[in-house]
């Protein structure tokens, strides 16, 4: 397999280009979680896979507004899982999710709960008064989760405060809430009862779970490798093999494998361009720009294969250079970001190459600042600065 064919599929498989899917929660459900941790741009991660903004001109387009409603209803949750980071998970995965990787996420913060002095009881103390401080439907802020602790005797304040939120995320107590809105206009996250928000499902297995998470990553990411799912996921690369092992059991028509400078790679069975589906065409009618944000799946869902999209995404901004990701083909090839004001929004895209007037790259440049203006749901135009 050639390096295009890798970045055809993976766009494909994570509903970049071709159909998408039929609403945010389902383009979810088919990457399992999406890294969250900038809420306004991790909102356009999952509504830009979504039918008619992903390419599908027969599908309903999908905009800010549907995700927000989406999180504020609590189908979609916002939430510390994996490796941990804030991740949006659909309501009827969190739970097995969540149990997955709680020994794992419980290991990674064994050094910061000890730095902070959180202990085995501190932690369940604090997850008490937490737990009785939500419930009721009574969603909280962090600083109204402080309020709580501080009252409990805890200085809840810094790491320990933010910590003792993620233990309590972590171990089933509290799941997102329904976001409010600060003065400014912003939304900010609330904390809700895990089990007001989160649906009771049946027991699933370990393995099972293993299982289930390889199939999704490996479909919804491929082509990639176990080492790209172990970090992503968090969990060893022993688990993962398992899982594959599993999922392969149980899914024997689901995932296909091709060796690539002598590593394995995994991708979703019949898709078109793979070994064992019918090769597309080469050539491009035309450039295709895809704005990311710079935790984009795309971006995140790799690490030993990274280097697949070109550059080095994720990048802090340097010189108030922005730090999203410009794809021209799948490939960076740019950095951008959105500046929000009443009744409008302004793109600074910024383009690694020379970008002609009238030219094809600067069509798919405003296609995709015209995809980008349905999804805010606002005029967008295109700073001078950045052409």
């Amino acid at each position: 397999m050639e390096p295009r064919d890798v970045v055809r599929l993976r766009l494909r498989s994570q509903m970049l280009h071709g159909p998408g899917a039929a609403s945010p929660e389902a383009a979810l459900q088919s990457l399992l979680a999406v890294q969250a941790q900038e809420f306004p741009y991790a909102r356009w991660s999952l509504v830009q896979r979504v039918g008619a903004a992903a390419g599908d001109a027969g599908a309903v387009r999908a905009g800010a507004a549907d995700l927000e409603q989406a999180v504020a209803d609590g189908r979609i949750l916002r939430t510390h899982i994996l490796r941990p980071t804030w991740h949006f998970v659909h309501r009827d995965d969190l739970r097995w999710l969540r149990a997955l990787s709680e020994p794992r996420l419980e290991q990674i913060n064994a050094a910061t709960y000890r730095r902070t002095g959180i202990d085995a009881a501190a932690a369940a103390r604090s997850a008490e008064v937490l737990g009785s401080a939500v419930s009721g439907g009574n969603h909280l802020t962090r600083d109204g989760l402080a309020a709580r602790l501080h009252d409990a005797g805890f200085p809840a304040k810094g790491l320990e405060l933010a910590y003792l939120i993620m233990h309590a995320e972590i171990s089933g107590v509290l799941a997102s809430g329904t976001p409010v809105r600060s003065p400014g206009g912003a939304l900010k996250q609330t904390y809700a009862l895990f089990d007001e928000r989160v649906p009771a499902s049946p027991g699933v297995t370990r393995p099972e779970a293993s299982a289930e998470l390889a199939r999704r990553y490996f479909t919804s990411r491929g082509p990639a490798t176990v080492k790209d799912c172990a970090d992503w996921s968090g969990l060893t690369m022993t688990d993962v093999r398992k899982g594959l092992q599993l999922a392969s059991e149980a899914y024997p028509e689901a995932l296909a494998e091709t060796a690539i400078d002598g590593v394995v790679h995994y991708y979703a069975a019949g898709r078109p361009g793979g070994s064992d589906g019918e090769a597309e065409s080469t050539s491009e009618p035309r450039p295709r720009i895809d704005l990311i944000q710079c935790y984009d799946e795309y971006v995140m869902g790799y690490s030993a294969t990274r280097h697949y999209m070109g550059g080095g995404a994720p990048a802090f901004p340097f010189q108030g250079e922005p730090m999203h990701v410009v794809l021209l083909d799948g490939r960076m090839a740019g950095s951008w970001r959105h500046t929000l004001f009443p009744g409008r929004c302004e793109l600074d895209i910024r383009l690694s190459r020379a970008e002609t007037p009238g030219s094809a790259l600067a069509a798919a440049v405003q296609d995709a600042v015209e995809r980008y203006s349905a999804f805010i749901g606002l005029p967008t135009i295109r700073l001078e600065s950045g052409a």
